[in-house]
């Protein structure tokens, strides 16, 4: 009788989840048919800020989305048998967050219905085009994946097609970064550091991502965490918030390097208003400075903390996109160097943002269909990491 009702609680549960998840992912549909039938006047955006919150939204997921599945890369490639557990769980999670944050990408640039010109008029020399077939062959490996893990028949292949996913991810978080580095119409950006900040950044976000959802899942099942395996997954999240950590700082220290780029991070970091903010309290402080404490202070490395250290980490995320994404089209172009540019247009001023309501349905609207993806196939396949005795013990001394 006791299971019965358990069995039953648990139902309920999940159709509550499912039914929120829909409705956040209504309010996001109704946000982009707004934007689309008022156009994006009703938002925050105008001619110089061209990619507002939406985006911040999107290129988080997409960006996380490749980050995730350095879980499944660890157990598949490098063959670490703790990680193998739950490379299925990390490459559903990959599709979940990819699918979210290309419906935001598709949804927030307008005309969401000429995506089809994208597919059928291909231009080789751009760097969007790029990351379509890039976006389409991120599903079909993953896909092809998670079958060679699910169907026993296929395990042989599973080492060759991680082999393919590990390089696929690389390959498709250097496409994220160039969009930026190629964009050379914007002094906040166009640099070579842009590509391989993207790949350090996607290990941390992925894993932070990985363990929010993992212990989300643990507790819904009433599932406990193994000790071993939660210090290992810790000090592998602390090396990866380190080494994103290195990179920005080489980022904006090569900017500063230069003179000509010395305007845009005294912006960026020192009297910019919002952006110095958010860079150095949400993205320093919050998303680095405590979880690194929490995860190495000796006595706070409990399971509780290190799901607080991910989610901070995810928090730092979005407020050094903001700070990226943003601050970096509010700064004024600098069209003719040498020179003081006026005119009744605005020229050389700061760009001027204030994200609306709509903007965050929208990425909201996204992490909610990621978060469907994951709930459902959770529920309905068998993702749910198995560690055995022996595993998590030849894991220890891995």
């Amino acid at each position: 009788m006791q299971r019965n009702s358990f069995d039953r609680n648990e139902q309920q549960y999940f159709y509550g989840m499912v039914a929120a998840g829909l409705l956040v992912v209504a309010m996001g549909l109704f946000a982009a048919h707004m934007m689309e039938e008022h156009g994006h006047i009703i938002t925050g955006m105008n001619n110089q800020i061209v990619w507002g919150m939406p985006h911040v939204f999107a290129i988080f997921m997409i960006v996380a989305a490749s980050g995730v599945l350095n879980v499944a890369s660890i157990g598949s490639v490098f063959g670490k048998s703790v990680y193998k557990a739950r490379a299925p769980l990390a490459s559903l999670l990959s599709i979940a967050l990819l699918a979210g944050g290309l419906t935001v990408l598709m949804l927030d640039l307008g005309r969401p219905d000429r995506v089809i010109v994208a597919a059928t008029h291909y231009n080789i020399t751009s760097v969007f085009a790029w990351n379509v077939l890039l976006y389409t062959g991120m599903f079909a490996t993953v896909v092809v994946y998670l079958w060679t893990m699910m169907e026993q028949r296929m395990n042989r292949w599973t080492k060759p097609a991680g082999f393919v996913v590990f390089a696929w991810r690389f390959i498709l978080t250097t496409g994220t970064g160039l969009i930026f580095a190629f964009l050379s119409a914007r002094q906040a950006y166009g640099s070579a550091l842009l590509p391989p900040m993207f790949i350090v950044i996607s290990f941390a976000w992925g894993l932070a991502v990985f363990h929010v959802v993992q212990s989300s899942i643990y507790a819904w099942n009433g599932k406990k965490h193994t000790p071993e395996i939660v210090s290992r997954m810790k000090n592998l999240l602390g090396i990866f918030i380190i080494g994103a950590l290195y990179l920005v700082a080489a980022y904006h220290l090569t900017n500063l390097y230069f003179a000509h780029q010395s305007a845009f991070e005294r912006f960026i970091l020192v009297d910019g208003g919002i952006y110095p903010q958010l860079f150095w309290w949400g993205y320093g402080l919050l998303g680095n400075l405590l979880p690194l404490l929490l995860i190495y202070t000796p006595g706070l490395g409990k399971p509780r903390n290190v799901l607080a250290a991910s989610l901070l980490v995810i928090l730092g995320g979005f407020a050094l996109l903001y700070v990226f994404i943003i601050g970096g089209q509010a700064f004024p172009l600098n069209i003719f160097p040498g020179y003081e540019v006026k005119s009744s247009f605005g020229d050389g001023q700061i760009g001027l943002y204030q994200p609306s309501l709509p903007e965050f349905l929208l990425g909201l609207g996204g992490l909610a269909i990621a978060f469907l993806i994951t709930t459902i196939g959770v529920r309905a396949l068998n993702f749910m990491p198995h560690d055995k005795p022996h595993v998590v013990a030849a894991g220890a001394t891995d």
